[in-house]
């Protein structure tokens, strides 16, 4: 299988878990609290597993880091260099709980640790961005035709930052806007942040606060291919696998506003 097809499975597997999730957000949702005290429901579950099922069909042999598998411990040996995926089944679902629609479905695959193929899909609002690699990321609203995606310039206007909607640091981010050129401000959930710099609607998204792999590798892969970047607060490229796939705070962004920061 190449990779453009593996993408077009990988694409179906998210839809198909994104119908799980919805039959879940129609009705009740329960929600329990795991250790580290973040909420999980149904729909993550059911969704992880139509993922995990899906994926070992398609790459047996590729392992995979899932949300739910690693709260549980369950995660699987990997060999240096080894490609793995990273499933976020349901990213955002404090989102989710409060039915504003702005949670995603993330599945990424990932490389000598760079993210190489990425989906993500916001059921509730009927958004997909998906990547393969560089000049391949596209978008898709609805049953609508697919539409490439490139990050645009910084407008002369400043830049947009968008910032999370349920776990934002303030303080921290407005140290790090102060005296940098910010035209407008926004906010929204789960890795949708990185889709809309890749698709030229914002500029730049600061996170100051804990995430984990599954969380954002597979906005960073659609970024990437849309001609963004993820680099940590020094510069760094963001890298994935590492010891317990916490990530340090990064700045994801339109390569073309490197030179407005």
């Amino acid at each position: 299988m190449n990779r453009e097809q593996l993408l077009d499975e990988v694409v179906r597997l998210a839809r198909e878990a994104g119908e799980a999730i919805l039959e879940i957000y129609r009705g009740d949702i329960a929600v329990r609290a795991k250790e580290d005290s973040s909420p999980v429901t149904l729909a993550d579950e059911r969704a992880e597993a139509l993922i995990l099922a899906g994926l070992a069909e398609l790459t047996p042999d590729i392992p995979v880091i899932a949300e739910e598998l690693a709260a549980a411990g369950n995660l699987p040996d990997l060999t240096a260099g080894r490609p793995f995926w990273l499933v976020d089944p349901l990213d955002g679902t404090k989102e989710f709980i409060k039915r504003n629609g702005e949670f995603t479905v993330n599945v990424a695959l990932i490389e000598n640790g760079e993210p190489v193929l990425g989906v993500v899909l916001a059921p509730a609002i009927g958004r997909l961005f998906a990547a393969r690699g560089p000049g391949t990321a596209f978008a898709q609203e609805g049953d609508e035709p697919r539409r490439p995606i490139v990050t645009r310039a910084a407008p002369e206007g400043g830049l947009t930052v968008v910032s999370s909607r349920s776990h934002a640091n303030d303080q921290l981010l407005t140290d790090f806007l102060a005296g940098r050129p910010v035209g407008a401000r926004a906010s929204a959930g789960s890795s949708l942040k990185f889709c809309l710099v890749a698709a030229g609607e914002a500029d730049l998204y600061p996170r100051f606060g804990r995430t984990m792999e599954w969380d954002i590798a597979a906005g960073h892969a659609v970024l990437r291919a849309a001609g963004g970047e993820v680099v940590t607060v020094d510069g760094k490229p963001m890298r994935y696998g590492k010891a317990g796939f916490e990530n340090p705070h990064f700045i994801a962004l339109s390569s073309r506003s490197l030179e407005q920061l």
